[in-house]
């Protein structure tokens, strides 16, 4: 009877807000909580890019046999020019197909845990998946507190100072742009900075790049990557495709590995797939055959841009609406235009986010933690206003 001596682990808190909102029969009801983009109608459209690839990928699709644990080849080529560009040379670098960016991540938790990589520090907060997901591999995830809720900014010296205590050979997450949770990034000199800290001090750098184009602009996004990869002899790059080519349920991700020679790079690429082949075997095919049927059509590509840019501006226009509505009690919302991408954090106490649930049917997590993309203009102006019942309410 070994399974009488499991004990019962928690509901994931997001999972339990989708399921409370799902249940909530209040119209008006905004769900700030699950992690994928929505247009003004509240909708998670298929792109139409996406679609003209798959109509093409039903056409001439003439097997469903597997790939091998690499994956689909063209797929993971087309991606490592798209992002890596030429900020390393095209022979140090490898990679492979995975299920979405998490197993990309978790992937890389385990090579670094076969490398002897006993530790991986992560600014904090970061995305609630990191830490576990690295922990169960066998590296300990180290946090460093480098965010400032209030003001909306990221405290680079407090980032380097806790990077003071790492051992040369440790490892240290760094999101590639669109923070998740914060929606803060360094800019281009704390790039600079960063990439030198982390070089002199021989640590190994994981770059979880999952939301490249909903920031800046596509290459504008992959800048503190780019800045990272060329600084140092080795690192690991974990991306998604879940969120710029809108394909969440496909599982579509890639990492890649830099090393400092084309040896090297095989070694890594050795392991790489003996521990792909424990975990999943053979990846799924289908988004990623989307991916390179895009990447490898000059029109597609193009209307995928276009579609993508289309995108940013949204969350970019949704986030200066939602910092207009300013100061309310000892929330800065202006702070909130400081941001990119999908997500921000705000100052608000676990009581208060309960509160706008039950009161105002707004779901967030815990942390305070809000999809931006979650809203539409009507919801903004609802969500003002429910602050300011909030506060005249004294809710602490």
């Amino acid at each position: 009877m070994r399974f009488a001596t499991l004990t019962r682990q928690p509901d994931d808190p997001l999972l339990r807000i989708i399921g409370q909102h799902a249940a909530d029969p209040r119209p008006g009801k905004i769900d700030l909580g699950v992690g994928v983009f929505r247009d003004e109608e509240g909708r998670t459209p298929v792109m139409t890019a996406v679609k003209a690839a798959e109509a093409r990928l039903l056409a001439d699709q003439a097997s469903k046999s597997y790939l091998g644990p690499e994956g689909d080849i063209g797929f993971v080529r087309a991606l490592a020019t798209l992002v890596i560009g030429d900020a390393v040379a095209a022979d140090r670098v490898v990679g492979l197909q995975t299920p979405g960016g998490t197993g990309a991540l978790r992937l890389a938790a385990e090579v670094l845990a076969r490398a002897g990589v006993a530790r991986i520090w992560i600014g904090s907060p970061s995305w609630a998946n990191h830490a576990p997901l690295f922990r169960l591999a066998g590296v300990e995830p180290a946090m460093i507190p480098c965010f400032d809720l209030t003001s909306q900014t990221f405290d680079l010296d407090g980032f380097l100072a806790g990077l003071g205590e790492a051992a040369a050979g440790d490892a240290v997450l760094l999101h590639g742009c669109c923070h998740n949770p914060i929606g803060i990034d360094p800019d281009a000199a704390g790039w600079a900075t960063i990439a030198r800290h982390v070089a002199e001090r021989a640590l190994l750098p994981v770059v979880d790049l999952a939301y490249q184009g909903l920031g800046d602009g596509f290459e504008v996004d992959a800048d503190g990557a780019r800045t990272i990869l060329s600084a140092v002899p080795e690192c690991l790059l974990a991306y998604s495709c879940d969120k710029n080519f809108g394909l969440y349920r496909e599982r579509t991700g890639a990492l890649f590995a830099v090393s400092p020679d084309a040896d090297t790079g095989a070694v890594v690429l050795s392991n790489l797939l003996s521990l792909a082949r424990a975990n999943w075997s053979m990846p799924p095919d289908h988004g990623a055959a989307i991916v390179r049927i895009i990447l490898e059509d000059e029109g597609l590509t193009a209307e995928w841009r276009d579609e993508l840019e289309t995108m940013r501006q949204r969350l970019a226009g949704l986030r200066a609406a939602l910092a207009d509505g300013g100061r309310i009690g000892t929330i800065d919302l202006g702070a909130v235009a400081h941001g990119k991408g999908m997500f921000a954090t705000l100052p608000l106490s676990p009581a208060q986010v309960e509160w706008l649930r039950d009161r105002h049917a707004i779901y967030m997590a815990g942390s305070g933690r809000i999809n931006i993309a979650g809203f539409n203009m009507a919801a903004i102006a609802t969500f003002h206003d429910a602050l300011r019942d909030m506060v005249a309410n004294g809710v602490v």
